[in-house]
């Protein structure tokens, strides 16, 4: 219990320099003897993320080691999509790429202490929607001739939202825009809108949990200057592309986005992780990122719906709470 504790109250705990670790077999191990409870991977209902050992059924599965994506620095977010967000996860590493690859740790509090009231008070009172696909294979519309477009694209937008709704567990709204390097029509399908603040399920603090950081699009481009273009060389990648904007689809000023990440790098610590290290995170409370690497990197994830104690601490923490008050 004092290790789950450690983890609620600082955001992760790290190991390292454990033999047992070093395996996948040896990992399930370590989580479980902490009473660590597994759930499905947060994609699941939209992709399947690959799993360490290739089986279909392993909790375990890969992180984003992709060599096609070593220079695609991973910004700072809280993993959930939709409506699904572990409560936990533990990331470990089989083996470190040869340059660069940290594993990237951030504290939400330190976060949302850190950024202008202003903002905080902006983005709170008019909540945050994100984009979470991109579908590219519209451009032809434009050469239709002008009175059939209305129609066609009405129809379109109808036939592809309920494929997509019916797949995810959570409603998706498809709006018609224009992406990529050549403007191509596209359709975009985005989130419902949701506070980009939420209180700690366990100790009640407030914490930053929203994942601009990785999911505007204008600060993945500013980072194709230190690090190289994007390389979206498959379908999945072309889709998977997301941006970030006001509950009420309202864009963000460059100047907002720039003090979000000033304030998120400043309170990012980079995790060197050896071969069997092990960083165990309270999703809600530590968000998580990747640097960008060289060579050949072999990380793997389990997540967590909770664990043994987790009832426990909540009523300790309301305990503490009511003698606060009461004093």
């Amino acid at each position: 219990m004092e290790i789950k504790q450690k983890m609620v109250d600082n955001g992760a705990v790290i190991f390292r320099e454990f033999d047992l670790m070093k395996s996948q077999e040896g990992f399930v191990r370590f989580y479980e003897a902490l009473g660590m409870k597994t759930c499905l991977d947060p994609l699941h209902s939209v992709s399947a993320r690959p799993t360490v050992d290739g089986s279909k059924n392993s909790p375990v599965y890969e992180a984003v080691n992709k060599e096609s994506r070593k220079n695609f620095f991973i910004g700072m977010h809280n993993e959930f999509v939709g409506t699904r967000a572990p409560r936990a996860a533990a990331f470990v590493c089989f083996k470190a790429a040869e340059t660069g690859g940290e594993f990237l740790i951030a504290d939400g509090r330190a976060i949302f202490r850190d950024l202008d009231p202003s903002l905080v008070e902006k983005l709170y009172s008019r909540n945050i929607r994100y984009s979470v696909m991109e579908l590219p294979f519209f451009g032809w519309v434009d050469g239709l001739p002008e009175f059939i477009r209305p129609p066609v694209m009405g129809a379109l937008k109808g036939i592809v939202s309920a494929a997509i709704n019916s797949k995810v567990d959570f409603s998706v709204d498809l709006q018609w825009g224009e992406g990529g390097y050549d403007n191509v029509k596209m359709l975009q399908a985005r989130a419902p809108s949701q506070p980009p603040i939420l209180v700690h399920p366990v100790t009640g603090e407030p914490h930053w949990f929203c994942n601009v950081h990785s999911h505007s699009s204008k600060l993945r481009k500013d980072r194709e200057s230190i690090y190289g273009a994007e390389r979206f060389e498959d379908g999945a990648s072309q889709i998977n592309k997301s941006d970030m904007f006001y509950g009420d689809d309202g864009d963000i000023s460059d100047e907002d986005l720039r003090h979000m990440d000033e304030v998120t790098m400043k309170n990012v610590q980079f995790v060197k992780m050896s071969e069997g290290d092990v960083v165990l995170l309270d999703n809600y409370k530590c968000m998580h990122g990747r640097n960008v690497f060289d060579g050949t990197r072999k990380h793997g994830v389990a997540w967590f719906e909770g664990w043994d104690g987790e009832e426990e601490m909540k009523e300790k923490a309301a305990t503490r709470s009511e003698k606060l008050v009461a004093a």
